[in-house]
């Protein structure tokens, strides 16, 4: 079932200001955790870590920058 614009508006808004926190929160704890990797091991990580998190909500985030589709902009 496709989300409408509205929906996708909500909870791109919802992932952003709650879920990505709480990850950025479980990721460095989990790191911090792992016995300290040298820098040029863990610069890699957090960068994997800081896109992996966008792709499973890569479908609610296309076009919400853009104009909603209903509006005719004439």
């Amino acid at each position: 079932m496709a989300l409408s614009y509205k929906a996708r508006r909500r909870w791109s808004l919802i992932i952003l200001l709650v879920g990505l926190p709480l990850y950025i929160i479980v990721a460095v704890t989990i790191l911090n955790m792992i016995e300290r990797l040298p820098i040029y091991a863990e610069v890699p990580v957090y960068v994997f870590l800081g896109v992996a998190w966008i792709l499973p909500f890569k479908s609610v985030f296309r076009g919400i920058g853009q104009a909603p589709p209903d509006d005719d902009q004439t």
